[in-house]
């Protein structure tokens, strides 16, 4: 029988560290009784859940999509500026320009319809202090009474990164293990999303956390402050270093991404420059994953193959990356359990 440890859960599930491990590792205990057909209830009969999506998707899209019909419950997708309208999701503006519709409009007649709004919208990497604060995310959460699920913001990918975690105890154990995050080169910046909630979960569930990127990509100062907060009070550890040879050193899991430099949002031409010697070095290939200590390879995907891995990484026994897209359809089936339930 599952227990349900979610007795001060939040309304919506926007960043890991709104929940507790312990809340954290229970949503763990019934995924994967969903991923073991140990569950046949259906907690979404009739009822729907609308999935906003901003940007492109296919993991994120199926997963959500068949989550919600095996749990029972209907999927309305909706794409504003292409299957719904332009969305203006600022305060106070004069709505004059390519704009139609205000978000908040848009969340409260949405709500009418629906359970919860599953919500992914991108940074755009043009004003870091800004995006840094999740306009459109936060605008979803101020508006809405219904539970918002964050399916990838401009900082944060918790669904990704549960996922992950998720991934990490099936095949390597429920005990903390040296964990790196580790950044590869790519030909254009990347948001910082993915690292980010991958970092924080990671210090969460109390590995040993290593975090290796080029001196000038260092992930945002106070996330790093939480991150390392939160490793503390887990009895977990967190390093970062600039070198990308010793740092496969004795690890178990290596989780690679890019990701564009905060010193050049704004500037990605200046972020590209920047990167242009750091490719033949920054990749993850077979001499690197013999440093470690027979470390699986995981990456979110998509991903672009002989630039951020090489084959023999991606197709070698030890990737684990179609377990760990799998993976994400069962957490967040066990996401959207708990946040109905705790509306119902």
């Amino acid at each position: 029988m599952f227990h349900n440890h979610f007795d001060k859960m939040k309304n919506n599930f926007l960043i890991t560290s709104d929940f507790s491990r312990d809340e954290l590792k229970s949503l763990f205990e019934l995924a994967l009784q969903y991923k073991n057909n140990q569950i046949s209830d259906k907690p979404l009969s009739g009822k729907s859940i609308a999935l906003v999506f901003f940007n492109p998707s296919l993991r994120t899209r199926a997963s959500m999509q068949v989550g919600i019909y095996e749990l029972g419950g209907n999927a309305v997708i909706l794409e504003p500026g292409g299957t719904s309208w332009t969305l203006e999701h600022r305060d106070g503006v004069v709505m004059d320009g390519n704009k139609t519709e205000h978000l908040k409009e848009f969340v409260q007649v949405l709500e009418r319809y629906v359970s919860a709004i599953g919500v992914r919208t991108f940074a755009e990497l043009k004003d870091w202090e800004l995006e840094r604060t999740e306009p459109v995310l936060s605008a979803f959460a101020k508006y809405a009474t219904k539970p918002i699920i964050n399916l990838e913001s401009a900082m944060h990918h918790p669904c990704q990164s549960l996922a992950d975690m998720l991934t990490i105890r099936e095949k390597l154990g429920n005990k903390p293990k040296k964990v790196l995050l580790t950044w590869a080169w790519h030909p254009k910046p990347l948001p910082m999303a993915v690292p980010n909630s991958f970092a924080l979960a990671a210090a969460q569930m109390g590995h040993d956390l290593r975090i290796a990127h080029p001196k000038g990509y260092s992930l945002d100062t106070k996330l790093m402050m939480e991150i390392q907060r939160q490793a503390a009070e887990a009895g977990g550890s967190v390093e970062v270093v600039n070198d990308v040879e010793s740092a496969y050193d004795g690890v178990e899991v290596v989780y690679a991404k890019s990701w564009g430099s905060k010193n050049f949002y704004g500037n990605s031409e200046g972020d590209i420059e920047f990167r242009k010697d750091l490719r033949k070095d920054w990749i993850v290939d077979e001499a690197k994953m013999a440093k470690t200590n027979n470390g699986i390879f995981m990456h979110c995907l998509p991903v672009r193959r002989n630039v951020i891995v090489t084959d023999g990484v991606i197709d070698s026994t030890n990737s684990v990356v179609i377990d760990e897209a799998e993976n994400r359809l069962h957490i967040q089936k066990a996401i959207m359990t708990q946040l109905i339930r705790q509306k119902s």
